[in-house]
């Protein structure tokens, strides 16, 4: 019952907060943030009794929900998706902290529209049954709405309808080759089931692969977003409030790009292969649009939603190695790009708060006002464009590691994309902290204060973690890694790989 108490004790504080009084507004946010980081500890309990040599799903819960049509309550979870619940469960209480002051209207439905959403997203990378899988990921639509269009920018509505209206066209082709595998599997075997491991088994042929990898490929593509898909997150981000960017960049991009990995690699392995070189140029045409992008960008939102499109094209070229190293340091990379680019969202919010502009002329000279904050900011920074011993360049080194691999040019190219992140990151932080202050109202500015602090340490701490100590991490991927490789290595170089994938020694 781990996986459920992990997933529904959200739920659980959003009633709390039902019966709660909304002038009480105090209480109401002690009590969600109490429920959020209660459900980060009962998470750890995965980490901590994870076995890392297995490669198999574990903790794994399954009940019957409709046995008529084939459907069953099923979770669980391998060493991808355990980061992930991970990354989430750590993530919301920060979001709710950050909050603390910055929401001041209908306080009460914002905390349960952050705490269901936390149940939809922690669903989405245990479901292990395709039904569900698609409950979850059609729930996390709706809180997630409310959050930019109720308590987002002035172009809110706009921001909200688009995210939606783009989210639900992939997701209605999705849930179309989902029925499809239901009913290609009761016509081949005589069982109807949306059970995941029983579908996976399952061999697809060549030429039905194709259409079905595209249905799920779409859905996936334009969460992750993958360039040219990425229309709506700008918008998204600039009008979202902090704690919504914060969960979408962290957390909500991540369902993306773990589709990729958990349903187009092993379903379809063989139009995996046909596609990787095209989603490879796409998320290199990604890295480098998205940086040249940032560069010019006058906001401060708005060049990290641009980076974000950057830094995600990454984590694709890495995936569509289809290489374990590839593999391992894309997954790796989704947890370093919620911490790295949240912290951004963090920080940005953070001066947003005091300053109300998000506009980078209107800086210039903040380290000598608030000296604490200039220090975080640029250790994020650094975290973002991979400096060594930080989290994100190991990574990206994995990643390049695999891309040479698989094909040299993709990696000469989208070693281009590292160096451009580096241009606009320094030059973003040369033009607000150093210099002189060039602007009265930053004269008076405070630095940070504990609560403020209590946002950024955890976020600095585990960038350093992952930076010089990685091992921890890396140990839950090397055996999911290397399974997916194996399936989708035979559909790429052809069948003399399977003896290969199915004799090499387990990866240490």
């Amino acid at each position: 019952m781990l996986l459920t108490t992990i997933t529904f004790v959200p739920t659980l504080g959003a009633l709390a907060l039902l019966l709660l009084d909304r002038r009480d507004e105090r209480r109401l946010r002690q009590v969600a943030l109490a429920v959020s980081v209660a459900d980060f500890l009962v998470s750890l309990l995965l980490w901590i009794g994870f076995d890392r040599t297995r490669a198999g799903m574990q903790f794994e819960e399954r009940a019957t929900w409709i046995p008529a049509s084939g459907i069953s309550y099923h979770l669980g979870v391998d060493g991808i998706s355990l980061l992930l619940v991970l990354l989430t469960t750590f993530l919301t209480p920060l979001c709710l902290l950050s909050a603390w002051t910055q929401i001041t209207t209908r306080v009460k439905e914002f905390l349960i529209a952050m705490l269901l959403l936390e149940t939809a997203m922690i669903g989405v990378f245990c479901a292990l049954d395709l039904f569900l899988f698609f409950v979850f990921w059609e729930a996390m639509l709706i809180p997630m709405y409310l959050i930019i269009g109720v308590w987002g920018g002035p172009r809110r509505i706009y921001a909200s309808v688009k995210f939606i209206l783009y989210t639900m066209a992939g997701s209605a082709l999705m849930l179309l080759a989902i029925l499809v595998l239901y009913f290609l599997h009761g016509a081949k075997t005589g069982v109807y089931t949306f059970d995941y491991a029983v579908v996976v088994q399952m061999i697809v042929e060549p030429r039905l692969q194709v259409p079905l990898f595209l249905a799920f490929a779409l859905a996936f593509a334009i969460k992750v977003p993958m360039f040219p898909f990425h229309t709506w997150l700008p918008d998204a981000h600039v009008e979202a409030p902090t704690a919504g960017s914060v969960i979408l960049a962290g957390v909500l991009l991540k369902m993306g790009t773990y589709g990729f990995v958990r349903f187009c690699l092993p379903l379809f392995p063989h139009a995996s292969a046909i596609f990787a070189p095209a989603i490879v140029v796409l998320a290199v045409i990604g890295i480098l649009y998205g940086a040249w992008v940032s560069m010019v960008q006058p906001d401060l939102k708005k060049l990290i939603a641009y980076s974000s499109v950057s830094h995600l094209g990454f984590v694709m070229l890495g995936m569509f190695a289809l290489n374990p190293l590839g593999l391992e340091g894309s997954v790796l990379q989704m947890v370093n790009h919620g911490l790295s680019t949240g912290g951004l969202f963090l920080i940005v919010g953070l001066i947003y708060e005091r300053r109300h502009t998000k506009e980078i002329a209107q800086f210039g000279g903040l380290a000598h006002v608030m000296p604490v904050y200039a220090t975080f900011t640029l250790i994020i920074f650094l975290a973002s464009l991979g400096l060594p011993l930080l989290n994100g360049f190991v990574g990206e080194f994995l990643i390049l590691q695999g891309a040479f691999a698989a094909n040299r040019v993709w990696a000469y190219w989208a070693v281009s994309g590292i160096v451009l992140g580096a241009a606009y990151l320094l030059w973003l932080y040369q033009r607000v902290f150093w210099g002189k202050v060039t602007h009265e109202e930053n004269q008076k500015l405070k630095d940070l204060d504990a609560r403020e602090l209590a946002t950024l340490v955890p976020l600095v701490a585990l960038c350093f973690w992952i930076g010089v100590y990685p091992k921890p991490f890396l140990d839950f991927l090397h055996q999911p890694a290397a399974r997916v490789a194996a399936i989708v290595q035979p559909a790429k170089f052809g069948p003399q790989t399977v003896h290969a994938a199915t004799t090499a020694p387990e990866p240490h």
